[in-house]
């Protein structure tokens, strides 16, 4: 597990992106329901599993970091046996073109418990990557002239990409 197996990309190729990588080719191309390519980032409603449950079968898991897609649907990270809490500070990231915030990446970590500030601190750590404000507006805008129709009304700027880890 963990090695590009659950991914098909030619012999060679490794998925490492960049921040701002997964931000422009990922992210804001899902928010604006464009097919990224290739599609290897699964979607997962992340809150009902405890990050020993996310394996390779449910993400994209590349050495000890897995990734996904999820919906911002609450600010309240519970799971089933604790919580994701920030820690840190957010980090913006910056085109490399322009240097303007394009998204920013925000750190947790999970505890068990039911929640704070009674929980215990346990090695699994996410960082959870959001479009910034200005690019949640144009992926908005980018959404109507996509050749991609939907049936049902979502709000893709709540889309967010999840890399989950266990330190150790």
């Amino acid at each position: 597990m963990g090695d590009n197996n659950n991914v098909n990309l030619p012999p060679g190729f490794r998925f490492s992106p960049t921040d701002e990588e997964l931000v422009v080719h990922f992210l804001q191309r899902k928010a604006s329901l464009l097919p990224c390519h290739p599609d290897i980032i699964p979607d997962l409603h992340l809150y009902p599993y405890d990050p020993w449950d996310l394996d390779a079968g449910k993400t994209m898991a590349v050495g000890n970091k897995w990734y996904f897609y999820s919906r911002i649907t609450n600010e309240t990270r519970i799971t089933g046996n604790g919580y994701w809490q920030p820690v840190g500070v957010d980090e913006s990231i910056l085109s490399s073109s322009n240097h303007k915030v394009i998204g920013t990446k925000k750190y947790y970590g999970f505890y068990m418990g039911d929640e704070p500030p009674q929980g215990h601190k346990t090695n699994w750590l996410m960082q959870e990557y959001r479009l910034s404000h200005s690019s949640a507006s144009t992926s908005s805008s980018n959404r109507s002239s996509s050749r991609r129709s939907t049936t049902h009304s979502t709000n893709y700027s709540k889309w967010v990409i999840c890399c989950r880890g266990e330190v150790t």
